[in-house]
């Protein structure tokens, strides 16, 4: 288990990675959402406020920490909200369209795997504070 939380660890790290820097540094140019779309409008409304760049730099730092084994929880702390929204994105935005791609289902399971091998240091969190 050790050895796959590991290579499950620096999988998804990298994979965060390579998405946050290829936006980061303009590397790929998205195709432009269908013109009327709820795409659109979310693109709208994000595109010239800079929180796309903002989510992009927690990924890139997110996606170094998780691959590093002694700060896995922290990376699994801000790439987990992150996951969070980017599967309500699909949900909502796009009406479920691109939800069962086999990319993010894939990732999905990978953070899923990783959140359960330290579920230990998460429950913490759940137990209750003595006065």
């Amino acid at each position: 288990m050790k050895y796959a939380t590991i290579i499950v660890g620096i999988l998804v790290g990298l994979l965060f990675v390579a998405a946050a820097v290829a936006v980061l540094f303009h590397l790929v140019t998205p195709p432009p959402p269908p013109e009327g779309s709820a795409m659109a409008a979310f693109n709208t409304a994000f595109g010239p406020t800079g929180y796309l760049t903002f989510v992009k730099i927690l990924e890139l730092v997110g996606g170094v920490l998780i691959a590093i084994p002694v700060t896995r929880r922290a990376g699994l702390l801000i790439l987990g909200p992150i996951m969070i929204n980017i599967l309500a994105f699909h949900v909502f935005v796009t009406g479920g369209q691109g939800l069962l791609d086999p990319p993010l289902m894939v990732l999905t399971a990978l953070m899923l795997f990783l959140t359960w091998a330290e579920r230990g240091a998460f429950a913490a969190f759940l137990r209750p504070t003595r006065p």
